[in-house]
């Protein structure tokens, strides 16, 4: 079965983003040593997953063919198959991508079965507490930044949304960040 991942920064208290979407906090510039682990990461990464909200800013933007970003590492995502989880999308309007509105968890569930390289996940926050609440997501590759941001959207659903988990590695990086990877603790 496919390993289904999640990337995503977070702030040391919790958030993925800021109170109103922000995202001006994030820790830049990243140096070659944290290149080198995402690279890493995505490396047998053949499936990506997001929500809606993010795909729209996200696909363009590959697309496009950023030149502030690594070659390879938008020839990979471009490649990549993407999958958007919407309730209100009915059909693609990009490339080599589809729109998956049903039930989540058999969703999911269909992906990993299916033949060939990993699932990662990048967002948006909606979609992403909702994988970690249902226990969806193998592998979690957190990004802590060295900055509080006292409210927002939470990476882990909020108060009351318990989950434990098993720390797998934690590597720290020249410009601050501290990259997590856990496991769930599987109830």
């Amino acid at each position: 079965m496919r390993t289904f991942k999640l990337q995503v920064q977070m702030s040391v208290d919790g958030y993925m983003s800021g109170p109103n979407g922000e995202m001006d906090w994030l820790t830049y510039p990243e140096g070659e040593d944290i290149s080198a682990y995402t690279t890493g990461l995505a490396e047998r990464v053949d499936t990506i997953v997001l929500g809606r909200k993010l795909a729209e800013g996200f696909i363009p933007h590959w697309a496009a063919g950023p030149e502030d970003e690594p070659k390879e590492a938008v020839d990979q995502i471009n490649r990549a198959h993407k999958v958007v989880i919407s309730r209100t999308l009915t059909a693609s309007p990009w490339e080599n991508t589809v729109i998956e509105g049903g039930d989540l968890t058999e969703t999911v569930t269909r992906l990993k079965e299916r033949a060939g390289g990993d699932l990662i996940v990048y967002g948006g926050g909606t979609l992403v507490a909702e994988l970690i609440a249902r226990q969806l997501i193998d592998e979690l590759h957190v990004f802590v930044n060295p900055v509080a941001l006292g409210g927002g959207m939470p990476v882990f659903g909020g108060p009351g949304a318990y989950r434990g988990f098993r720390l797998v590695d934690a590597r720290p990086f020249a410009c601050g960040i501290t990259a997590l990877r856990l496991e769930p603790k599987r109830s």
